[in-house]
């Protein structure tokens, strides 16, 4: 069994630069050649690049060290020492990288860094060798540099998965099986709680051929942002999707209640999270009972969230699955709209800036 591993605590470290050579000509017929000693060589970098087929942090975790190599010393006829080679460590998209000791955010992996390489130490620098010594006062200099040491920093590396849609909901609320209804994922589907340990990620196919990505997030219970249950490990990833389907069980007497109780864990956990545009589905509605009291929690919900729209289904025997599919393509495509938009304002923003910051160097007088 694959573990999913969405957490690791690594050691890095760069690399020495080499020592610089103390070192003369020493010819039958050049007597005083003078001093060739060479440079030493760089020592190599740790460098994070992202790789668009992984998917989680297991190999990583794994190998809890990673160390690039010393630069080579340099060595007489002026010969420069090799430089060290750098540590590459490949990392999913939507990795954070934040130092372990003081949880500092060092940088992070967005969507749309997807070929982003970022040198996050580098190593050190060769050292002088003799020859650069050399003056008309010293022209048999015996000293040299010795090469800058490397750096060594601990790092926490965590990943949030990068969809479009985030599934939240009870245990055995049917998410398992609705995600498996949309898309070609195949998620372990059972009538217990807690089928799903782990998010699955599944591809829903749009009228237009759009690819819209939908994250199953492990069951949120109550508590669970105090660390209860599963706990908040997996909520993280809901953070970057750009909406979110909540469903409800309808065949539980108390359904109303749970979706307060989510709406609670989402926002105790990031309120940003509630700032999400959401669609609730009503889900098991083929049971008896269960039709009119979706019938009510629509209408409470529409009572208290006026903009969240409701969709009563049965995942079981399909009724409902084409009008949340629409819904679902539709919230997607207006939460795009609307980053676009978000994007083109900052952009927009920043190019004035940019321009008054220029005026203002042009025209150093006009500062009040």
């Amino acid at each position: 069994m694959i573990q999913f591993a969405d957490e690791a605590v690594i050691e890095v470290c760069s690399g020495k630069g080499g020592n610089g050579c103390i070192a003369f000509r020493r010819e039958k017929y050049i007597p005083r050649g003078g001093p060739n000693g060479g440079d030493g060589g760089n020592g190599g970098s740790v460098v994070f690049c992202v790789k668009r087929n992984m998917r989680t942090l297991a190999k990583i975790r794994r190998q809890h060290t990673f160390k690039a190599k010393n630069g080579g010393d340099g060595q007489g006829w002026n010969k420069h020492g090799k430089n060290g080679a750098d540590v590459v460590i490949a990392v999913p998209p939507g990795t954070t990288i934040r130092d372990a000791e003081t949880g500092v955010l060092i940088h992070d992996f967005t969507a749309d860094a997807v070929d982003d390489c970022f040198v996050f130490l580098a190593g050190g620098k060769g050292g002088w060798g003799n020859i650069h010594f050399k003056t008309a006062t010293n022209q048999a200099p015996r000293i040299a540099y010795p090469g800058t040491p490397g750096e060594i920093r601990r790092l926490k590396l965590e990943l949030s998965i990068i969809a479009d849609v985030g599934l939240v909901g009870f245990p055995n609320a049917g998410k398992s099986s609705l995600l498996a209804a949309f898309t070609n994922a195949r998620p372990q589907i059972a009538p217990y709680p807690f089928t799903t340990k782990i998010p699955h990620l599944g591809v829903l196919r749009t009228p237009d051929e759009e690819d819209v990505i939908i994250a199953d997030i492990p069951g949120i219970i109550e508590g669970a942002s105090a660390g209860i249950g599963l706990g908040f490990d997996f909520l993280r990833h809901i953070s970057r999707t750009a909406c979110l389907l909540i469903m409800i069980d309808v065949s539980d007497e108390t359904c109303f209640s749970a979706y307060t109780t989510l709406l609670g864990e989402l926002s105790a956990y990031s309120k940003d999270l509630l700032a999400k545009p959401r669609i609730v589905l009503c889900n098991k509605i083929d049971v008896a009972g269960a039709a009119e009291r979706a019938l009510h929690v629509m209408d409470a919900i529409h009572a208290t969230d006026p903009a969240v729209s409701t969709i009563a289904l049965s995942v079981k025997t399909q009724k409902g699955l084409k009008n949340a599919e629409k819904a679902i393509c539709a919230l997607v495509q207006a939460a795009s709209d609307t980053q676009e938009r978000d994007d083109r304002r900052r952009t927009a923003f920043l190019e004035t800036r940019s321009v008054d910051e220029s005026r203002a160097v042009q025209y150093p007088g006009s500062e009040r």
